[in-house]
């Protein structure tokens, strides 16, 4: 059963607004599933999905990186990037010759050298989103996504929410 993660909303607005998403953060906190159900599901097959884990496919992204993307175009979404950094320059490439948004989709564990390699290939044509295990809020399906902070005001708003839910639920 797929739990829908805020973060969600950030990938919508990134794809609107840069040529290439990525997706970093720790092993199982459900970056694939996040790029599966909120941009491969719904492109029904308009994107193409490639995980370097395929070890062949990792030694072609490796050793033939300039023809990587001849055999897997745009849109694309690369599953474990990391173990392919030498196809950033090449999605630069790519996005500053097609400018389109939306075109690259990656996800990666977040190593030192995965973010080097991003922030000097991609600087300004990537938006990154860290995605961490489970929320609370996500895991009680609660769509109250302003960040946590002690303002009275964000503590107002999230009360009345939760009071509304509450006289719904169990009327008035």
């Amino acid at each position: 059963m797929y739990i829908e993660r805020h973060a969600a909303f950030t990938v919508h607005e990134y794809r609107k607004h840069f040529g290439a998403v990525l997706v970093t953060g720790p092993r199982q906190a459900g970056k694939t599933t996040l790029i599966e159900e909120t941009v491969i599901k719904p492109s029904e097959g308009a994107i193409t999905q490639v995980t370097l884990d395929d070890p062949v496919i990792q030694k072609n992204a490796l050793d033939e990186s300039g023809r990587f993307f001849l055999d897997y175009p745009p849109p694309v979404f690369v599953d474990e990037i990391q173990y392919a950094p030498g196809l950033f320059p090449y999605i630069k490439q790519i996005v500053d010759k097609e400018k389109n948004q939306g075109m690259f989709y990656l996800s990666g564990s977040q190593h030192f050298s995965l973010m080097k390699g991003v922030s000097e290939s991609l600087a300004g044509r990537v938006g990154i989103i860290d995605l961490l295990g489970l929320s609370l809020r996500e895991i009680e399906n609660n769509h109250f996504y302003e960040s946590f902070c002690k303002q009275l005001n964000i503590l107002m708003k999230e009360r009345k929410r939760c009071w509304e839910s509450i006289m719904t639920h169990y009327g008035k």
